[in-house]
């Protein structure tokens, strides 16, 4: 049972917002540093946002900083990724993923499509 559940993707126009969810189950959530990465179509993975255990401490990507935000609830085991000003060049499928402390990424959500486009 040990699962993450990305939701909240969808068509959105550029300059538009959206805010990505991704539900934990199966593990301690609070004690996992989490991060989002992306995959445009054609390309490889992409990091996107790294955030630690207690929500204090948050990391982005140079092409997403200022416009997306990482949080999280840890009484909800919710990760979260608000995503403000989108461009096209943001369009891919958003994962969201649990670090272990070895710092390999060892639990996948399926991931949600974001596509944004007028």
């Amino acid at each position: 049972q040990v699962q993450l559940v990305e939701s909240g993707g969808g068509l959105v126009q550029p300059g538009g917002s959206l805010r990505l969810s991704c539900a934990a189950s199966g593990f301690t959530f609070s004690s996992y540093w989490m991060n989002w990465v992306r995959q445009a179509p054609g390309k490889g993975l992409e990091w996107v946002s790294d955030i630690n255990s207690g929500g204090g401490t948050t990391y982005y990507a140079d092409s997403v900083k200022g416009r997306f935000t990482i949080s999280r609830d840890n009484a909800k085991n919710t990760l979260y990724l608000q995503m403000n000003s989108l461009k096209p060049e943001d369009t891919a499928v958003y994962y969201c993923a649990k670090i272990a402390s070895t710092w390999e990424l060892d639990l996948w959500g399926q991931g949600t499509q974001v596509t944004v486009s007028s």
